[in-house]
């Protein structure tokens, strides 16, 4: 199999999308979109937004799910692998670094101040992620009435997004099904 790039270079790449970003899975998304598509151009976004849909519709952390998925595409099982230690890597090590003074990092105003204002900034992160992905793939009409029907199914309705996913996907493939047959019946 010819790889993209070498291992040792993808484990680089996510290690450090995990060592510089905060705030969980959905934060590290546009970071890992930044260096997979834009930068590295190792998959295109469609590509990129396909992964993260499966990711997504999955057990498991997001932005875990999406650089297993992403190094599968990339380099086969062993870019799984070398995604995923260079993902989970360097959480891995920071966690265990300030596991032992966490109580007493957790009392002092400063770091108190800190968690205050990095949750608005991974609220940003997470809000940027959702307007460049929705920008890329709410194109059609038929797609944005599935964006927003599922936003309200989970916001409002309050239905698991996992079956939202997967009533979008087969939704979705119903409708292409139906499309293709009216299609041939017409062009016929």
């Amino acid at each position: 199999m010819s790889y993209k790039c070498s291992l040792g270079r993808m484990f680089g790449v996510f290690f450090k999308v995990g060592l510089f970003t905060f705030g969980g899975g959905y934060a590290m998304v546009p970071i890992i979109r930044g260096e997979m598509v834009d930068r590295h151009h190792w998959v295109t976004d469609e590509e990129f937004l396909d992964a993260l849909a499966l990711a997504q519709g999955s057990p498991g952390p997001v932005a875990v799910n999406t650089s297993i998925l992403i190094g599968h595409k990339i380099a086969g099982y062993a870019g799984s692998a070398a995604a995923l230690a260079g993902t989970v890597l360097p959480s891995f090590l920071v966690i265990l670094a300030i596991a032992g003074v966490f109580d007493k990092m957790r009392e002092a105003r400063l770091a108190e101040a800190a968690f205050a204002g990095v949750r608005p900034a991974v609220a940003a992160l997470v809000l940027g992620a959702a307007w460049s992905l929705g920008s890329g793939c709410l194109r059609t009409s038929r797609n944005a009435v599935v964006a927003v029907s599922a936003f309200a199914a989970v916001a409002f309705l309050r239905i698991h997004p996992a079956a939202v996913l997967l009533l979008a996907g087969l939704g979705t493939a119903a409708w292409e099904g139906l499309s293709s047959r009216r299609a041939k019946r017409g062009g016929s």
